[in-house]
């Protein structure tokens, strides 16, 4: 059986825990390397060279699902354990936790065969430079969007800075902090068609920067899964006008099966009038004591 078919054949970790029972929960990782080369119990891995069962093991002390990881990217299989431990090093040396890396190279396996000089080091460079984040947030940062680490800066990471800019993002530090995923995203095939299905409703392009400003996440839903299904509900069902939108523009922030239609449905059904943003905003407790008032 080919080597990456072994990997992707299970979704789970191929690990024995209890045989690693004696290390560590959150080894350093100055000792990770001992850790790897002295472990010598028999583990129920595929017949793989030595040097690939270190890595798969090494993962998964990490907390990486090493199967998933694979299969995301093959090239782990052939890169030394030496350069993976060099990444490693490399991150925690920019703050990042021990405890982080399960999840951050879980999202994102391709940091493990990135080059440290011309992929990590100008994202770094760039949230330092362009986004004046501190070498203390590099973490909060990272954590926040680990995709950050496999996005190119010269043809992603600037691009997508540049535009949001020039529509009006001006705080820096509520891109870093808050919204760094729009920095990933492709201004051409995200965020660009999401503005223009906003101008496509009847708004002024004025108005569609505008509602974004104040919505961020806008630029992160989907055109087909979220806004039409939620505008086609919101105009026919609900007889919504285009102003309500304007000025609620978090409406698409809501699930529709879970809070929209429910409450919409509930609202009709009393024969009662609430501002979409009342409707939809209040918790639950809240939503029952407005009806029972207004009734």
């Amino acid at each position: 059986m080919p080597l990456l078919h072994t990997f992707c054949s299970s979704p789970t970790s191929i690990t024995n825990p209890q045989q690693l029972s004696n290390l560590p929960t959150k080894p350093s990782f100055p000792k990770l390397h001992n850790q790897i080369h002295q472990l010598s119990l028999p583990l129920p891995l595929p017949d793989l060279p030595a040097h690939v069962k270190q890595k798969i093991i090494s993962l998964e002390i990490m907390g990486v699902n090493s199967g998933r990881a694979l299969c995301l990217n093959p090239a782990i299989r052939d890169a030394s354990l030496d350069s993976i431990h060099s990444i490693i090093s490399y991150l925690q040396s920019k703050g990042i936790h021990f405890k982080d890396l399960g999840r951050i190279l879980g999202m994102c396996p391709k940091i493990l065969t990135s080059s440290i000089r011309t992929d990590l080091s100008p994202v770094f460079a760039f949230l330092s430079n362009d986004l004046g984040v501190p070498d203390s947030n590099f973490r909060r940062v990272i954590n926040k969007c680990p995709r950050l680490l496999t996005s190119s800066v010269r043809d992603q990471l600037l691009p997508s800075l540049f535009y949001l800019q020039r529509l009006g993002f001006k705080d820096l530090d509520s891109l870093a902090y808050q919204d760094p995923v729009l920095l990933v995203s492709s201004v051409e095939k995200t965020l660009m068609p999401k503005l223009e299905f906003l101008m496509g409703l009847g708004l002024p392009r004025e108005e569609a920067v505008e509602m974004v400003l104040r919505c961020p996440g806008l630029f992160t839903f989907s055109i087909e899964r979220n806004f039409k299904p939620k505008y086609d509900y919101f105009v026919q069902e609900m007889k919504g006008s285009l102003m309500e939108i304007k000025e609620f523009p978090q409406y698409f922030a809501f699930s529709l099966e879970k809070r929209i239609k429910p409450r919409h449905r509930e609202v009709v059904e009393k024969g009662i009038r609430m501002p979409l943003s009342v409707m939809l905003k209040t918790t639950e407790e809240e939503f029952r004591e407005l009806i029972e008032k207004q009734r």
